[in-house]
């Protein structure tokens, strides 16, 4: 055989053999996620007045992640590791970095918009610092606006409704209760709580110029333990009507102290559902708190069934509904990726849509946004229709109007930096 045909012999063996090889790397890729463990990073309260908040959390993650490990499409197994960052912004900065030295690529937070500012902004530098070890921000329930607006980061997804989608709800309700004339506003003095404030009288300007703000205030964050001096400013004040987006001990005293003196106008919450409040609520504050929310009790389906395992489980009631969105977003995210790789995860997650416990919602590739329905539930007693039965008060949340994605939806100011 001559050299120039043994040559060629040659490479048309080698030519099957390589694209064997590469077709083989490629499906290697292609499944390379299932089976892998993702571990995520949750950084919240474990100690201090909100740790109730934080400890009920972290089941719930642990909860769900049986759950999804079981079911996700992407074939992952999710693993928590909680790290108490005591509420502080600095904590939370210890802790990012902790997790990130044991090769964390994943964390989620949610309790406080001021840690929340403080992880986006160290996410945002270690990743330009360094690249191949990027790190996603799954923000499960901080809910300032600035967020997916000035401070947008390409590595933070918000799975919860921001404080203005919140409102937004709020207010479009309110405009059908003829009833609401003087409003109070007590709120929680760092980000969420002056954005409830000032979304408040913003949008009830627009809505219901009639209705009169006839007072406002804002108070330490978890640290006040007697909310009597509050509740008798708005005794006076003549409010039928509180609005607040307190969360944890801050709401759970707060209507105690309402109640203990005597009374007895209507509260429109965000976070009265959390651990803690409705014992404090209970016969008493039947009919007249309500809750803005992207879910409520009995939802039906799947979702009381969880919720039903969770409280035999646990004795304790699931509420943050955000993790389920969480495990969905990864599943699907990580399968249309084909991989656990952050950087490609991150990019997979931009304007994706899958279906959930309330509906078809979508990760807005603006800014990162999740749009999704919220929901006007009321505190009332356990009927037939609504059995689940709240921290054992024979009260519960039940639906009183919907609001599809569209409604809640607000704009963005975000301007996006991608990394190249």
């Amino acid at each position: 055989m001559s050299q120039h045909s043994h040559q060629r012999s040659l490479r048309l063996i080698v030519q099957p053999l390589a694209a064997a090889a590469l077709l083989a790397v490629a499906m290697g890729s292609a499944y390379a996620q299932k089976g892998e463990t993702v571990k995520i990073a949750w950084i919240d309260p474990l100690s201090g007045l909100m740790a109730p908040v934080g400890q009920n959390q972290v089941k719930s993650f642990q909860f769900f992640a049986e759950k999804f490990n079981a079911t996700n499409p992407a074939g992952v197994k999710f693993e928590i590791i909680a790290i108490d960052n005591k509420l502080s912004p600095a904590e939370s900065l210890n802790a990012l970095k902790s997790a990130i030295d044991q090769g964390v690529r994943y964390v989620t937070q949610g309790n406080g918009s001021g840690a929340a500012l403080a992880i986006i902004d160290a996410v945002n530098k270690h990743n330009e610092r360094n690249p191949g070890k990027e790190v996603v921000y799954l923000n499960h329930s901080a809910v300032d606006p600035d967020l997916t607006n000035s401070k947008c980061s390409y590595w933070h997804f918000r799975f919860d409704a921001d404080t203005s989608m919140k409102m937004e709800a709020i207010t479009t309700f309110l405009k059908e209760q003829p009833e609401v004339k003087k409003v109070y506003l007590l709120n929680q003095n760092y980000a969420h709580g002056q954005q409830v404030a000032k979304y408040a009288k913003e949008m009830l300007a627009k809505k219901r110029p009639d209705v009169q703000v006839v007072g406002e205030d804002l108070h330490p964050l978890a640290q006040v333990r007697d909310f009597a001096p509050y509740v008798a400013k708005i005794k006076a004040s003549g409010a039928d009507t509180v609005i607040t987006g307190n969360w944890g001990s801050d709401l759970a005293l707060l209507i105690k102290a309402a109640n203990e003196a005597g009374y007895n106008g209507k509260f429109f919450t965000y976070y009265a559902g959390v651990s803690g409040t409705p014992t404090a609520m209970g016969a008493s504050g039947a009919g007249r708190v309500y809750q803005v929310a992207y879910n409520y009790n009995n939802m039906g389906g799947q979702m009381d069934q969880w919720a039903n395992e969770y409280k035999a489980k646990f004795g304790d009631d699931f509420y943050t509904g955000s993790i389920i969105h969480i495990y969905n977003a990864l599943g699907n995210a990580m399968a249309k990726a084909k991989s656990t790789d952050p950087v490609k995860v991150a990019a997979a997650l931009e304007g994706l849509r899958y279906k959930t416990f309330n509906g078809d919602v979508e990760i807005r590739k603006t800014d990162h946004q999740l749009q999704q329905p919220l929901y006007i539930s009321v505190w009332q007693k356990v009927d037939a229709k609504h059995p689940y039965n709240v921290e054992n008060t024979g009260f519960n949340f039940a639906p009183v109007k919907t609001y599809d994605a569209y409604v809640s939806s607000t704009p963005t100011s975000c301007q996006m930096k991608r990394p190249s």
